[in-house]
């Protein structure tokens, strides 16, 4: 039997970057993976994702290239070619991963694994044992009663990734971040999109000001957005889907060519031997101490399957906790107040800590700032101008509670917000930080001059 000091069950970005810090730190270390390294994140998620969607951006700048003064004759899009680009972007990422695993030492053991008492794994029949394991099997598209998935007609986002051809017409149920990002890109590239989405608003856990702000920019580019909707029913026995929608109004039958569930994730947590282990599961999460212990001693499980944020990053910063905790290092507890959003359809939406309403909820005197894109002298010059960032503080004492952005490339400005609350850094102090100008992450300082009334350009 191979002994190691510590196996990690699943390799995605919480996997895959427990295994390199443990090795780092000195444990003989194992990765066990079923599939493709990089898990459902690298292979069919965030990274293969952003590759589709880059394309549909490069293709909008064609189609408006005269808003540039340029001229494009007869811009087309290749659907196969874009898909084709998407996997091989993810092809070379997990390529990426098997350098690092062979970098860092690190066997790599391919098979279904399952948990055993002892501290073991079996792999398809052959069992290793280590000091520590770490489950980090992460996550899959949740599937609806009302609405079943058969892959073709009603599809999850991995099917969503690779279709054989463009749909003409596709209804999207859920409009959190894969809902949006999938209903951006083939609208973008031609196809009639409709959103319907359970609750009074899009991208539901998002402040209020950017899901109307989302809401605004998709139906000027023409995407149907149904909200307090509900599918209730899908009709797959034709060429087509039909699919059944309650409204306040009442009941209407929409009709497309594919139907994507993006209703949220379902834990992969069947099947791998909690219950012969003893790990305590509740609500579809297993249950972890602030350093991702179970219940049980010697099993620890990071990311999606416990009850933090389903979030890559989370799940990354996770795991190095957790090992770093196993070495014996002087940890500090993640702070799960101040972990950033990223949605990259377009526009982007950013976010960290609290909405404006979640601070009023908790009867906090705030002061808000705004800053509109339109007023932006950099986004004025690329063409950018929907969207805006703003922020919310602690009236009495400058903490920053919340900062939400929509617009251009808002993803990567939105590590501005993070770091400065991790410092417990005042409005005061964002004020007296010089920006850059002409840039979008000035909007940032514009936005906190404007909750403390000093802004200079609105």
């Amino acid at each position: 039997m191979s002994k190691y000091d510590i196996i990690v069950l699943g390799s995605g970005p919480g996997g895959y970057v427990t295994a390199i810090r443990a090795s780092q730190l000195g444990f003989k270390t194992a990765i066990v993976e079923k599939e493709s390294l990089g898990g459902v994140c690298l292979n069919w998620g965030c990274i293969p994702t952003k590759a589709l969607l880059k394309s549909a951006q490069v293709f909008e700048y064609l189609k408006h290239a005269e808003d540039y003064g340029l001229k494009v004759k007869d811009a087309e899009h290749d659907f196969d070619a874009v898909v084709k680009r998407s996997r091989g972007v993810a092809e070379g990422m997990s390529k990426g991963i098997e350098f690092l695993m062979k970098k860092n030492k690190i066997d790599v053991i391919n098979g279904y694994g399952t948990l055993k008492p002892g501290k073991k794994i079996d792999v398809d029949g052959t069992v290793y044992s280590a000091d520590h394991i770490i489950i980090a099997t992460g996550a899959r598209s949740r599937e609806l009663p009302s609405l079943p998935q058969d892959g073709k007609k009603v599809i999850g986002y991995r099917e969503a990734m690779s279709l054989p051809k463009q749909p003409k017409k596709m209804i999207v149920v859920g409009s959190g971040a894969i809902g949006v990002e999938f209903a951006y890109f083939y609208n973008s590239i031609g196809t009639e999109v409709t959103i319907v989405e359970y609750l009074p608003n899009i991208v539901p856990v998002e402040d209020g000001d950017v899901s109307k702000q989302l809401e605004r920019s998709f139906k000027k580019n023409g995407i149907n957005i149904m909200t307090s909707a509900e599918v209730t029913n899908v009709d797959t026995s034709g060429k087509g889907v039909k699919a059944t929608v309650k409204t306040k109004k009442g009941e209407e039958v929409l009709e497309a060519d594919v139907v994507l569930s993006a209703v949220g994730i379902k834990t992969n947590i069947e099947n791998i031997g909690l219950e012969e282990v003893g790990i305590v599961v509740d609500r579809d999460k297993i249950l972890v101490n602030d350093f991702y212990q179970t219940n049980i001693p010697g099993y620890y499980a990071i990311g999606d399957v416990t009850p933090g944020q389903a979030l890559a990053h989370v799940a990354s910063a996770e795991g190095i906790l957790c090992v770093e905790k196993i070495a014996g290092h002087h940890v500090e507890t993640l702070d799960y107040g101040n972990i950033p959003g990223c949605t990259y359809c377009s526009p982007e939406i950013a976010s960290v800590g609290l909405t404006e309403q979640q601070a009023k909820d908790k009867g906090l005197d705030v002061k808000i700032g705004k800053f509109p894109f339109s007023a932006s002298g950099k986004a004025s010059a690329g063409g950018n101008k929907d969207g805006f960032v703003k922020v919310i503080f602690d009236a009495k004492y400058g903490e920053w509670l919340g900062c939400h952005m929509i617009g251009a490339g808002v993803t990567d400005m939105i590590a501005e917000a993070v770091v400065a609350r991790k410092l417990e850094t005042t409005g005061h102090d964002v004020l007296k930080a010089v920006h850059p100008h002409p840039t979008m992450s000035e909007a940032v300082m514009e936005a906190v001059a404007d909750a403390y009334d000093e802004c200079i350009h609105i």
